[in-house]
């Protein structure tokens, strides 16, 4: 049985009749969009699309700060700010 991640659920014959009603009745939540009882797809409110992928792009940034700083090269020069 395949998990269903929303409290809010609709089949996509029913989005197509009243997508504006479906979103409304959802109050701001996700929504499921079942396809033969099996979730295709999930209509996510705009506010909680930005703020998910603002997440994902701050992991992918403090990812590359630790592959950064983790980064041993000879080459290197270590400087201090006052040298600067």
């Amino acid at each position: 049985m395949t998990r269903i991640l929303a409290n809010y659920t609709a089949s996509i014959s029913e989005l197509k009749k009243s997508p504006s009603s479906i979103i409304e009745n959802a109050n701001g939540e996700s929504i499921a969009i079942l396809n033969h009882n099996q979730p295709s797809a999930y209509l996510v409110p705009s506010e909680t699309y930005e703020k998910m992928i603002e997440i994902i792009d701050e992991y992918y940034l403090i990812q590359k700060v630790k592959e950064r700083l983790d980064y041993k090269d000879s080459d290197l020069i270590e400087v201090s700010l006052d040298e600067l």
